[in-house]
C-alpha cells in the first residue's frame, strides 16, 4: 500500500513539474513563433560556485532577490539563508540586511550586497562563511518576475495581506511603481512585490525584511495547505525558468517530493544585524551609509540560530 502511495507521489511531482515548466515556457515565448524557440538558460554561475552538499541531511541555500535591468549589473534587493532538514520537518530562514558592514574576501570591508556584484553569489558565499561561519550548499537567483509567477501560481486569485499602512512610490524612470492600500487586501503577485519591496519610510530596510517574513509565512501556509500540496511540483516547474540556480531538476523534484511526504511543521526567522547590535555609520564615498554591528555577537547570534559550531574565521589563520 505505501509503495502504491509513494510511486503516485513520484509520479504526479513529475507529470506536474514538466506541466509547471512547459507554462512558463509558453508564457516566455508569447513572441516566438514556437516553444522550442525557447531555451532554457544555463546559470552563468554555477562553475564558479563552490558551496557542497555536507551531508549533514539538511539543505542549505543562499537565496537572492534580484533587481536586473537591461544590461546594469544586476543587485541583490533580497539576501536570505534558507536551511530545511526534511527529517525534523523544520525550516529556518535567516534574513541578511544589505548594508551590513562586512569583510569581502580580497575587497576589504563593504555592504554585503556588494559582495555579489564584485564576483556574483560565489563571494556572497565566501563573505557569509568568512564573517558569519555559515556554509551555503547551493544558491538561487530569483529575480522580480519569478516571484510574481510564485506567489500567481500558489494563489491565482490572490493572496490576503494585512497591509500595515499606505505605501505610495514611484521612482523617476517609471520601472517601480507601488500603490498598495492600508488594510486587509488581496493581492496579486505584482501588488504583493511592491509591498514586499516598500523601503520609503523611516524604518527602511528593517520594516522591508520584517514583511519580506510576513509574506514568506503567508506563502509557507498556502503552500502547505492541501491545493498548496498539490500545486509544488507545478509550482517548481512554473518558476524554473525564471531562476538562476545550481540546484539541478532533479534535485529540485527531490526537494518538492521531501515536502510533500515531510512538509514543514515549524519554520524559524531571524533578521541579521539585530535591533540590539546595530548602529548607523558613515564610510568614505563611494560606500555611504552602513548597518555596522559588533561582528563577533553577530556571529554568535547567527551559530546560535543554525545550531552551529561556533568557527573561527578562516581569514584570521
Amino acid at each position: 500500500m505505501y509503495a502504491l502511495i509513494f510511486l503516485l507521489i513520484i509520479s504526479y511531482s513529475g507529470y506536474e513539474y514538466l506541466a509547471g515548466k512547459h507554462q512558463a515556457m509558453s508564457q516566455q515565448a508569447s513572441a516566438a513563433e514556437s516553444i522550442d524557440q525557447v531555451e532554457t538558460v544555463e546559470s552563468v554561475y554555477k562553475e564558479d560556485f563552490k558551496g557542497k552538499d555536507n551531508g549533514d541531511g539538511k539543505i542549505t541555500v543562499l537565496l537572492l532577490g534580484v533587481d536586473q535591468r537591461g544590461s546594469e549589473i544586476a543587485r541583490t534587493d533580497t539576501i536570505m539563508i534558507a536551511e530545511y532538514e526534511p527529517a525534523s520537518k523544520e525550516a529556518k530562514i535567516a534574513s541578511l540586511m544589505r548594508d551590513l558592514y562586512v569583510d569581502i574576501p580580497g575587497h576589504g570591508y563593504n555592504k554585503l550586497n556588494a559582495a555579489f556584484a564584485l564576483g556574483g553569489p560565489e563571494l556572497l558565499r565566501e563573505t557569509i562563511e568568512v564573517n558569519l561561519g555559515i556554509e551555503a550548499e547551493y544558491y538561487s537567483i530569483v529575480d522580480f518576475q519569478g516571484f510574481t509567477q510564485i506567489v500567481d501560481t500558489l494563489s491565482p486569485d490572490g493572496m490576503k495581506v494585512d497591509v500595515e499602512k499606505n505605501m505610495h512610490y514611484r521612482s523617476g524612470d517609471g520601472t517601480t511603481d507601488i500603490q498598495v492600500q492600508e488594510g486587509l487586501q488581496t493581492l496579486n503577485g505584482g501588488e504583493l512585490l511592491g509591498y514586499v519591496r516598500y523601503r520609503s519610510d523611516a524604518r527602511g530596510d528593517f520594516a522591508r525584511v520584517e514583511r519580506q517574513q510576513k509574506v514568506i509565512q503567508l506563502m509557507k501556509k498556502e503552500l502547505l495547505s492541501f491545493q498548496g500540496v498539490l500545486k509544488a511540483p507545478r509550482l517548481i516547474g512554473n518558476i524554473q525558468p525564471y531562476i538562476d540556480t545550481n540546484l539541478e531538476g532533479s534535485k529540485m523534484i527531490q526537494i518538492g517530493k521531501d515536502l510533500l511526504l515531510n512538509p514543514v511543521e515549524s519554520m524559524d526567522m531571524i533578521s541579521i544585524p539585530t535591533t540590539d547590535n546595530v548602529w548607523d555609520e558613515r564610510k568614505p564615498y563611494p560606500i555611504g551609509l552602513v548597518l555596522n554591528h559588533d561582528e563577533e555577537a553577530t556571529k554568535q547570534t547567527l551559530q546560535h540560530f543554525f545550531k552551529k559550531e561556533l568557527k573561527e574565521n578562516p581569514m584570521s589563520e
